[in-house]
C-alpha cells in the first residue's frame, strides 16, 4: 500500500497527485535530482509521492508551524512511542458516548493550547504530537486552524469510528522520513544557497478566491498579496540559478498569478473543495501550477 499523509489538511495535494505526476521536472524522472526542498510542508503529500517514486538522496522539509514540525520529527525519531500514545487516545475516545466524545475533544484541545515550545526528543513532545494528530482526526472536517493568538480553535467533529492511530502508515511514514532534514523555518531562509541538482516544490497559503473564502489559518501570521509577490521573487532567483521549481496556488478570477508569474509555464488543474461549512459548496475549482520548465 502506498504511504499516505498522516494528517488531514485543508489544501492538501493528495487529490492532485495524478496530475502532478506529469508535471514533475524531467530531471527528477531521469534521476538527476539529488536534493528535494519543500518549504511549506503541510500534509507532505507531494514529498511522500516523490520519495516513493524516485531516488532522491535527501530532502529538506520545513514549515513555520512549530507543532507541525514537532509532529514530523516525533514520527521520524519516536514513532513507536507516538503510536502507543495514539492507541491510548483511540481506545478512550471510541469507548465514550457521542456526547462525552465532544467533552474529551475539548479537554485535549485545551491541554494542547496550554503548552508550546516543546522538544521532539522528550515524552512531552510525543504527547503533544499525539494530541495534534488526535485533534486533526476528530475535529470538524479535519481542519487545522488557529486563531490570531496561535491557539487551535477548530470545533469537535461528529465521527462514528475515526481512525486515530493508523499504525502501519505511521511506521511507513517514519521510514520515508529517515533521511529527511525537518526544521521550523521560513521559506526564504530554507531556499538560500541551494546545491545544484535541487528541485523545489512550493505550496504556500492560498490566495482566497473570494472575500468569504478566508476560512483557514495554519499559524497566527498572514500571507497576503505582498507575501505572494515576495515568494514570486524567490522563485525568480531559483530560476536564475538554474534550479527547477513547481508552485501551486488558487486560480483567482482577477488573473493575479498570471501577471505575477508571467514568463513561466502556468497550467490549470481541476481540484475539489473538500473543506467547507456547506457541503453544496465543496464543488470543483481550478488550481494553478507554475513551473520554470516544460513538464
Amino acid at each position: 500500500m502506498p504511504v499516505k499523509p498522516f494528517l488531514k489538511w485543508a489544501g492538501g495535494k493528495r487529490q492532485l497527485l495524478p496530475w502532478f505526476l506529469g508535471m514533475y521536472p524531467p530531471a527528477l524522472k531521469e534521476g538527476r535530482i539529488a536534493h528535494y526542498y519543500e518549504p511549506f510542508l503541510g500534509s507532505g503529500a507531494v514529498f511522500f509521492d516523490i520519495v516513493q517514486r524516485y531516488q532522491v538522496a535527501n530532502a529538506c522539509l520545513t514549515d513555520i508551524n512549530a507543532d507541525l514540525v514537532l509532529t514530523y520529527r516525533v514520527i521520524q525519531s519516536q514513532a513507536s512511542k507516538l503510536i502507543e500514545a495514539l492507541w491510548t487516545h483511540q481506545k478512550k475516545y471510541l469507548a465514550l458516548s457521542q456526547q462525552r466524545r465532544s467533552g474529551y475533544f475539548y479537554e485535549q484541545r485545551q491541554l494542547f493550547n496550554q503548552q508550546t515550545g516543546l522538544s521532539a526528543t522528550g515524552s512531552k513532545g510525543v504527547a503533544r504530537a499525539a494530541q495534534l494528530i488526535f485533534l486533526n482526526r476528530t475535529c470538524y472536517n479535519g481542519l487545522f486552524r488557529v486563531n490570531a493568538s496561535g491557539a487551535f480553535n477548530t470545533p469537535a467533529g461528529d465521527y462514528k469510528k475515526p481512525v486515530i492511530c493508523d499504525e502501519a502508515n505511521l511506521l511507513a511514514v517514519a521510514h520515508l522520513l529517515r533521511n529527511a532534514s525537518i526544521k521550523k523555518m521560513g521559506y526564504a531562509q530554507a531556499l538560500k544557497n541551494l546545491p545544484a541538482s535541487s528541485f523545489v516544490y512550493l505550496d504556500p497559503p492560498y490566495r482566497p478566491v473570494s472575500q468569504t473564502a478566508r476560512f483557514t489559518a495554519y499559524d497566527a501570521s498572514a500571507f497576503g498579496d505582498a507575501q505572494q509577490a515576495r515568494l514570486a521573487e524567490v522563485c525568480r532567483r531559483l530560476h536564475a540559478q538554474g534550479l527547477p521549481f513547481m508552485l501551486s496556488n488558487s486560480d483567482t478570477a482577477d488573473g493575479f498569478f498570471d501577471a505575477l508569474y508571467k514568463g513561466f509555464t502556468i497550467q490549470r488543474v481541476p481540484a475539489r473543495r473538500l473543506i467547507n461549512a456547506h457541503a453544496t459548496k465543496r464543488g470543483p475549482v481550478n488550481e494553478i501550477v507554475v513551473t520554470n520548465y516544460a513538464p
